[in-house]
């Protein structure tokens, strides 16, 4: 297991498309329930234990050596909102192709030739972080850290918040990944059925009124 592999994977500079997206935060700032750095740390925080847990234990489970095809039917059901739907399979589409070319493997060729259209962001990163040599837990950890870095980087362009600031939103909600992390991959040791399927209601709402913006800065 290579801790190199982990960071190389959970940069924000991978190539996987995740810089377009904002993580419900642009409909967030619109709706002035982000104004200020503690906004983003609630918002962050509610993402992180709703929908961030759902996709970590995802991600878990395919870096386990799940039935990824099994595994993505699940993160559609768990997924209720079309637009997010389709952003995750945008996503899981790009992120496939880096990984691809990144850690070669008969696993990921399979995904792709079975789901061309893309197969969901979660789902691709943990069978990416199994072709690493990566385990459940880092698998997990790459998509906690995504689920809150992704809104913060994208209120620092929004909001022209401070980056120190957005940067100690994220340091402070370590812990909260470590955990997040550990109780996604605890779930998928037990089977796709026990995977855990929280959702957040407002996240859906919102991007679904986001797809239908005329002018976005962000894809999603």
């Amino acid at each position: 297991m290579s801790r190199a592999a982990l960071l190389v994977l959970a940069d924000g500079r991978f190539p996987a498309g995740g810089h377009a997206h904002s993580g419900g935060a642009e409909a967030a700032v619109k709706a002035g329930r982000i104004r200020d750095a503690r906004d983003l740390a609630a918002f962050c925080h509610g993402r992180l234990r709703t929908t961030g847990l759902t996709s970590a234990a995802l991600a878990a489970a395919a870096a386990l050596g799940l039935d990824p095809l099994e595994l993505d039917e699940a993160a559609d059901a768990r997924t209720p909102s079309p637009a997010l739907r389709a952003t995750a399979r945008r996503l899981g589409r790009q992120m496939m192709r880096a990984a691809r070319a990144t850690w070669p493997a008969p696993e990921l060729d399979a995904l792709a030739a079975a789901l061309p259209r893309g197969a969901h962001q979660a789902v691709v990163i943990g069978l990416t972080a199994r072709a690493a040599g990566l385990g459940p837990e880092d698998a997990a950890h790459c998509v906690a850290y995504e689920t809150v870095s992704g809104p913060a980087t994208a209120a620092v362009r929004l909001l022209s918040l401070n980056p120190f600031d957005a940067t100690a939103v994220l340091a402070r909600l370590a812990p909260a990944m470590d955990e997040v992390a550990a109780q996604a991959a605890a779930a998928a040791r037990k089977g796709i059925d026990a995977l855990p399927a929280a959702s957040a209601p407002l996240l859906d709402i919102t991007a679904e009124q986001h797809a239908a913006w005329p002018v976005r800065l962000f894809a999603s």
